[in-house]
């Protein structure tokens, strides 16, 4: 599978500081995720919290577009999180 990544990764001509980036957002989104499912909270029910309707939710999670910082915080908050920057390592 690896392999067939970095072909992959070669025809669509991603450089490395890109793929760092789509792996930053993966993880960002996965935490997420992880954030929501621990605290035991559905899609439908963080939807309501925040205001928007679930597929708003399930489109963020899914990873398929790029969520914008307002869209991000308008979900964290309501769970008790933000956003930071910090020096990467």
């Amino acid at each position: 599978m690896a392999r067939e990544w970095k072909e992959l990764r070669k025809e669509l001509n991603i450089s490395v500081e890109e793929e760092s980036l789509i792996k930053l957002e993966k993880d960002l989104i996965k935490t997420m995720v992880k954030i929501r499912e621990d605290k035991g909270v559905t899609q439908a029910e963080l939807a309501e919290i925040c205001n928007v309707k679930q597929p708003v939710i399930a489109r963020l999670e899914s990873g398929t577009h790029s969520p914008r910082v307002d869209s991000l915080l308008k979900v964290l908050v309501p769970l008790g999180y933000t956003l930071q920057i910090v020096p990467r390592r």
